[in-house]
């Protein structure tokens, strides 16, 4: 079997341009052949653009997330009663969902055991949220990470060298490559490190919007049936939510905000918008760990399990269990900001018609809540809280966002960004549903 070979099969030619489905074995030849370091980075770009082009079948996509979890160790949660289902964000501005969204799961009887990342460009990573609490482990190893999900229901983790070594490789190759859009790339890339965390049922937040990886319906519609699809193929119970990310989620956009925020929502006051995507998300966690037989169901345990304060204590008890110090937390709640403060004030009045979630984002990286490059730190302390959100009134002058920035200097450019991202009228707007669509494979 040769290299050029299967790039010649996926790449196709006169009388067959789409080219052909590849077989597990070829795949496995090529991927294996990748991490070993027979095959160079150029044959592997070639076939990167092939399949950018051409694209894959559920099944071709299914063996190639196969082959790439098992090109390094997986987590074996064997031994651990289930079921085990975890959630997986495309990424957005304000997004701390899966905080809240695990201890509520976790206490409807659900094993969470979730390998989360971080921030780079302009999206969070719950990674970085995280570790702003005070100790807070999020390299865990899998003796720790099964002790947790037992303890507590629920683990978070970040990935480890070990652990899918061939999507590392193939995504910083993508990067330089052009390939990074390719929808059936990009399932593996999530589905891989998914399914080698132990989950038996996923459930996916794909984000659609101006703060999103997929801009438009079409293409996050796309996504979403490439997941669904592909996970099917794999024997996995899916479920993908669209939803909107235009404008940021919540009100707190930063590392120690949004863990203020996920308290918000563990306690039942947390913002609206916020709340309800994550209560829509679990209920379907619920369903497919069959802890319920409908969505209206799981959406009545998950407000159950916050009612009763059991989410909530499950949270602080995983913070504790983590290294985290729960006390302290509750402690520095409300207070713990940069020195670094800016106010940014309406500059006419109207109804606020949208705030750009991508500006936004942009402008948290100025103020130190995510970075430009992996090597770069974060600032627990910085980012934005946003008082007026679209379709209220404001008069000039009204403050819409308290801004925290790393120093003095991350302020200007921060807020130049948050001038660009608001967006005043004199109409209110039609409010647009959080939830675009809904694609299953159960």
């Amino acid at each position: 079997m040769r290299a050029v070979d299967i790039i010649m099969k996926k790449r196709g030619g006169p009388g067959n341009p789409r080219g052909a489905e590849l077989s597990r074995e070829e795949i496995e030849f090529l991927i294996g052949g990748y991490v070993a370091g027979d095959i160079p980075d150029y044959q592997v770009s070639s076939w990167l653009m092939a399949v950018f082009f051409n694209g894959m079948t559920f099944a071709e996509a299914g063996i190639l997330t196969d082959v790439m979890l098992r090109s390094g160790k997986t987590i074996d949660l064997s031994g651990i009663e289930g079921p085990f289902v975890d959630k997986h964000s495309t990424g957005g501005v304000g997004d701390k969902i899966s905080l809240p969204l695990a201890p509520i799961v976790a206490s409807c009887g659900v094993r969470v055991p979730m390998m989360s990342g971080r921030a780079l460009g302009h999206t969070g990573g719950t990674l970085d949220k995280l570790e702003s609490i005070a100790g807070f482990r999020t390299g865990l190893s899998v003796p720790e990470f099964r002790d947790y999900i037992v303890k507590c229901g629920f683990a978070m983790t970040g990935q480890t060298k070990e652990i899918v070594p061939a999507d590392r490789l193939l995504y910083a190759l993508r990067d330089v490559t052009g390939t990074v859009e390719s929808i059936p790339l990009i399932t593996a890339s999530i589905l891989s490190k998914k399914v080698a965390e132990g989950a038996e049922a996923l459930v996916f937040d794909v984000k659609c919007g101006s703060g999103a990886f997929m801009k438009n319906l079409e293409d996050a519609t796309g996504l979403a049936e490439s997941l669904a699809g592909t996970g099917k193929a794999m024997g996995k119970r899916v479920a993908c939510l669209i939803t909107d990310m235009n404008d940021p989620l919540g009100e707190m956009v930063g590392n120690f905000l949004e863990i203020e925020e996920s308290l918000d929502i563990l306690e039942g006051k947390g913002p609206a918008d916020v709340t309800e995507l994550t209560l829509a998300l679990g209920a379907w966690m619920v369903v497919l760990g069959g802890k319920a037989a409908t969505r209206e169901e799981g959406l009545e345990r998950c407000r159950a399990a916050v009612a009763s304060g059991e989410a909530r204590r499950r949270f602080l008890e995983n913070v504790r269990l983590q290294g985290g110090d729960p006390e302290k937390l509750l402690a520095e709640r409300g207070i713990r900001r940069s020195p670094h403060h800016a106010e940014f004030r309406a500059p006419a009045d109207g109804y606020i018609q949208g705030i750009d979630a991508y500006l936004t984002g942009l402008a948290g990286v100025h103020l130190g809540v995510g970075r430009n490059r992996t090597d770069e730190a974060v600032c627990a302390e910085a980012g934005m809280r946003i008082r007026r959100k679209k379709g209220d009134a404001v008069k000039k002058g009204d403050l819409v966002m308290d801004v925290w920035g790393k120093d003095d200097d991350s302020l200007a450019p921060a807020l130049d960004l948050l001038s660009r991202a608001l967006r005043i009228g004199a109409e209110k707007t039609a409010p647009v549903p959080l939830v675009l669509r809904e694609i299953t494979a159960v």
